[in-house]
């Protein structure tokens, strides 16, 4: 390769794999920051595309990858050549070129800068799926839910998002309590901060429309069946941040939970949230976490490793998060 060209994992039409493919800077377009990636992360949605399933990639061709992390190689808005910058979601990999590239434009309106405590590898270990579990805690918070006010339930705990969600609430005083299918995993969840453990099977059922009081929040990326579970158990007067649909889209629940027990069900979306609140959960995030405190949820792979990862997620063989190495392709 030279100078001007690069690795990139493209998908050139539906229902097709992505391949690792040789492409040219001059061929970037579309965005007001040329930004030399180094790292990038792997999330569910990201081996969905890897691997040419429907729902992510919505305009062919497609470079995948919804995060990137880099220096800034031709500055735009408000950064200059030689920054560090992280973006996240936005669209990228969906109706824009994604992160699995050695190179990218990126338009600068939803790009941060790089935390200066996390780095660019802190950065992706933490992610899509980080900066969500964030996004909930500060819809939590400013739901009003504070620790005092009884436990926090986190599902599909040992993910991306449920990790995170475990940690950073744990951090910040609250008693956590995490729900998964996984026997294994019960020693990672306690050493991320999880004082009880909920088996999946208590949330699977035929939900009823009020159960017994259990818990006064709740962080959810499962979805379906699970959430109307965990709604028809939050405590009056408390709160569900919905981020996922890993269980389903639908919602078979009653309206009793919101009418006879006051309960909030909070939507929190990371591909469109506003600048500022970006900002914000960065910052939150820089502050609670140090890179070693990141090793305990992720782990390092190559850019040739993806398609693999992929299907490894896919299969829920993934916990915690992925750090591509996308600079050493």
């Amino acid at each position: 390769m030279t100078e001007t060209t690069f690795k990139a994992y493209r998908v050139d039409a539906p229902k097709q794999p992505a391949e690792l493919v040789t492409s040219n800077r001059d061929e970037l377009t579309g965005g007001d920051l040329l930004v030399r990636v180094t790292h990038s992360s792997l999330n569910y949605k990201d081996g969905l595309a890897i691997l040419g399933k429907p729902g992510v990639v919505r305009s062919f061709p497609m470079t995948c990858g919804i995060d990137l992390a880099g220096e800034v190689v031709e500055g735009g808005g408000d950064f200059a050549e030689g920054d560090q910058v992280v973006l996240t979601g936005a669209e990228l990999s969906e109706t824009k070129a994604g992160g699995y590239s050695q190179y990218q434009r990126i338009e600068s309106d939803s790009v941060v800068a790089t935390p200066a405590g996390l780095g660019p590898w802190g950065a992706m270990a933490v992610g899509t799926g980080g900066l969500t579990a964030m996004l909930c805690v500060l819809r939590l918070e400013a739901a009003g839910v504070t620790p005092e006010d009884g436990p926090v339930l986190v599902t599909g705990a040992t993910g991306g998002v449920g990790s995170f969600a475990v940690s950073t609430l744990a951090r910040l005083g609250y008693e956590v309590h995490a729900a998964t299918g996984k026997d294994s995993e019960h020693q990672y969840l306690t050493d991320l901060g999880a004082s009880e453990i909920i088996a999946r099977d208590e949330l699977s059922g035929d939900p009823r429309p009020l159960a017994k009081e259990r818990w006064a929040a709740a962080v959810d990326s499962v979805g379906g069946t699970t959430l109307a579970n965990v709604l028809s158990q939050i405590r009056y007067g408390g709160a569900v941040a919905a981020c996922g649909l890993a269980g389903g889209h639908g919602l078979p629940a009653t309206v009793m939970p919101f009418i006879l027990r006051n309960v909030a069900l909070l939507g929190v979306d990371s591909v469109h949230a506003p600048l500022e609140a970006r900002k914000q959960a960065w910052s939150r995030l820089d502050e609670l976490f140090s890179e070693e405190d990141l090793r305990a949820v992720a782990v390092d792979a190559a850019f040739t490793d993806l398609p693999a990862l992929s299907e490894k997620i896919l299969s829920g063989g993934i916990r915690g998060r992925v750090v591509i190495d996308v600079a050493g392709a």
